[in-house]
């Protein structure tokens, strides 16, 4: 019998062999644009310059990058409490989001959201959402809203493990069946539930929840980024074409603790465990192996690209600490009851 502790083996694989070298290093750049955005997000909670807790995604690059780049800009996604990288692949600004985590005025939401209600509605982001599974309603109701109009837009809507737990994501999943609606559900399964592996909250198979509603469903390896673009790429075609939502089950691992204050995880993960995910399965050293290795770009030329990135984020920081907060008189203002 399988150690019910291990993830899931993919069923699909995608080899990439029909994805340019364009869009490679495409997805090369942006993952690693969240994984150094990131890096100095925590890099400000330790400076105490953030006000409140973030979640990093550290680690679930892939499946961010994977699954937006088969998305068209005008595409809607629906985030979670770790939705910094969704925000990233999907098109947001790094100073932007740099200045909502440290409440300024310049941030996308004013500074008012914060971490984890992080919107962008100019690139198709309905936001993050701070409720596990809350925001299973909001791509739902946006993909029943893109079929009403025949604009031809769909919805991804990501969540982790932890919200096969909540009763509202049934109910969507249902009536997105019921009703053909061109929405996709993303789950990225990164092991635990805060700080419980989901094999002792969640029973049963994963995949068999979608299958009960009839939605056609694939479990992939999302640390790599080739098989995720390619099963996303599969269902964003069948639901352009009418046929109603998919599921994708993701799984993949978060480098860091739940959220950056949880530093001590020897209590409730293995040293080895994270040691191999982190090594052998880190999603941005696979592909940057995997284009070298395929002679598609040289070890000299993704090094010079991770430089840019560096200075990109560097240089977003600095705009976010000089950035002015709002001022008293907007206290009241875009707050709704």
């Amino acid at each position: 019998m399988a150690d019910a502790r291990q993830s899931p083996v993919s069923a699909h694989a995608e080899n990439g062999a029909d994805i340019g070298i364009d869009r490679l290093l495409r997805m090369y750049r942006q993952m690693v644009r969240i994984r150094e955005f990131e890096q100095r997000a925590n890099d400000l909670y330790l400076r105490a310059l953030m006000p409140g807790l973030t979640h990093l995604y550290e680690g679930e690059e892939a499946v961010a990058v994977g699954i937006c780049e088969a998305l068209q800009p005008d595409d809607y996604i629906t985030s979670t409490h770790r939705g910094h990288g969704h925000c990233l692949a999907k098109g947001a600004s790094p100073d932007l989001m740099f200045a909502e985590l440290l409440g300024k005025e310049a941030g996308y939401c004013r500074g008012k959201g914060g971490s984890m209600h992080i919107a962008d509605p100019a690139t198709g982001n309905l936001g993050a959402n701070a409720i596990v599974a809350g925001s299973a309603g909001i791509a739902t109701g946006a993909a029943f809203a893109a079929k009403r109009l025949g604009n031809g837009r769909l919805c991804v809507c990501f969540f982790g493990e932890g919200a096969l737990g909540q009763g509202v994501l049934y109910e969507v999943m249902n009536m997105a069946e019921l009703w053909k609606l061109p929405v996709i559900y993303v789950c990225e399964n990164n092991l635990y539930n805060e700080y419980t592996h989901y094999s002792e909250t969640t029973s049963g198979e994963i995949l068999a929840r979608p299958a009960a509603f009839g939605i056609p469903a694939e479990s992939v390896d999302g640390q790599d980024v080739q098989a995720v673009y390619g099963a996303a790429r599969r269902f964003v075609e069948l639901a352009r074409q009418g046929h109603g939502p998919g599921f994708i089950l993701c799984n993949t691992y978060r480098f860091r603790g739940h959220h950056v204050g949880d530093i001590k995880r020897d209590y409730y993960r293995p040293k080895q465990e994270e040691q191999q995910w982190m090594g052998e399965r880190d999603p941005i050293t696979r592909l940057a192996n995997s284009v070298a290795e395929t002679g598609h770009a040289d070890r000299a030329s993704l090094e010079s690209l991770y430089a840019e990135v560096k200075v990109e984020m560097d240089q977003a920081v600095e705009f976010a600490i000089a950035a002015p907060y709002p001022s008293i008189d907007q206290a009241e203002q875009d707050v709704y009851a």
